[in-house]
């Protein structure tokens, strides 16, 4: 009998550097429009579920947006930090809460689908999970406007914009942890700005920019930024000169497993087959 792999993920991301980089972010004036809009969310979201939550975590949001939008519908909501080391588990005890929110902070984590299961354990059957994370197309006109930059100027890439997990990823993520009835969803945010480096310069205000393992350690060259962002406004302003910027938001919901919940139907038991089901449908259009 094999024991099981206790190989690690890949550390794609410096979490020690985010921490440092969200901190100095607040110090200097964090831009929280995303945050703004996600804790907006969050709130609607969580009211249109019919139940009541009376012990929550807001798991890694770097501020209080989400706690307080959802003040008045869970009287208690504690703050819980997303570990530096992915060695570390969350402080969570199993079975100890109803609710586990995040927002924008799951995109950073190294090893996602034990952090998911983790979550899954700390929710009381019945309990919810809802989070909101940075993934898909975000950020692709910055991508690909730094690619062929450092192409053309220093004739190689570098990593410089995280990847991003897509909506069927993070799904497949969702059910393997054990979630029921698991959905997600996608709200794409475009943002404009003056130039580039008005857009960098929000990403910092963040804490958000580039904390790859793999990141080259040396200064980039002035020209390289320059021509980044002549690339930029090339291919992707509007009319008016301005840039556009893409976030992708997507949201992720799961449920901790109860037998009240609704279950699939077993294989054979359905009353109709599929093919009787398609020919009365074309017989009803005829």
């Amino acid at each position: 009998m094999t024991s099981p792999s206790t190989e690690m993920p890949p550390r794609l991301f410096d979490r020690a550097l985010l921490r440092d980089r969200q901190t100095r972010a607040v110090k200097y004036g964090a831009a929280s429009f995303l945050l703004d809009r996600v804790a907006e969310d969050m709130a609607e979201r969580q009211q249109a579920v019919l139940r009541e939550f009376s012990d929550g975590i807001d798991l890694g949001t770097s501020g209080d947006q989400v706690r307080d939008a959802l003040r008045d519908n869970v009287p208690q909501l504690r703050a819980v930090v997303l570990p530096v080391s992915d060695t570390e588990p969350l402080a969570l005890a199993p079975s100890s809460v109803d609710l586990v929110v995040s927002a924008l902070a799951l995109q950073f984590v190294n090893d996602l689908p034990g952090v998911l299961a983790q979550i899954r354990r700390a929710l009381k059957p019945d309990g919810l999970f809802l989070a909101a994370t940075i993934g898909g197309e975000t950020l692709t006109e910055l991508r690909q406007s730094f690619a062929a930059a450092e192409a053309e100027v220093e004739g190689g890439v570098s990593p410089r914009v995280a990847p991003f997990a897509d909506l069927r990823d993070l799904g497949a993520l969702l059910q393997r942890a054990g979630f029921a009835l698991p959905v997600t969803d996608v709200d794409r945010i475009v943002v404009r700005y003056d130039n580039a480096f008005a857009l960098m310069q929000d990403l910092r205000r963040m804490g958000a920019t580039n904390i790859l393992n793999e990141r080259r350690r040396t200064p980039s060259r002035r020209a390289t930024f320059l021509k980044m962002a002549q690339v930029y406004a090339e291919r992707f302003s509007d009319p008016d000169g301005r840039i556009r910027a893409t976030f992708d938001v997507v949201w992720l919901s799961g449920w901790a497993p109860h037998e009240s919940q609704q279950k699939p139907l077993k294989p054979g038991s359905a009353k109709m087959s599929l093919a009787h089901a398609v020919n009365k449908a074309r017989k009803d259009t005829t």
